[in-house]
């Protein structure tokens, strides 16, 4: 299989591999310069709690969250 560099220097991995190896967009990776013209190229783990999700869990008690009601802009 076969890929091509973009002009904004990002590789396109096909959708075969993308599906037989669950890649995901924001999935990371490293890559490795092997030799002159040789790469190597590893999926990395993603972490389960990033971000968000970090956030998230470090609230204090489950139901914390209140909706702010608010007007509808059909009525403005």
């Amino acid at each position: 299989m076969t890929t091509t560099l973009s002009s904004k220097g990002q590789l396109v991995i096909p959708a075969a591999i993308r599906k037989l190896d669950d890649i995901r967009p924001g999935q990371p990776f490293s890559i490795e310069r092997l030799e002159d013209g040789r790469y190597l190229l590893e999926k990395q783990d993603i972490q389960a709690t990033h971000g968000l999700m970090n956030w998230l869990l470090r609230c204090p008690e489950k139901g914390w969250f209140q909706e702010i009601p608010s007007e509808s802009t059909d009525t403005l």
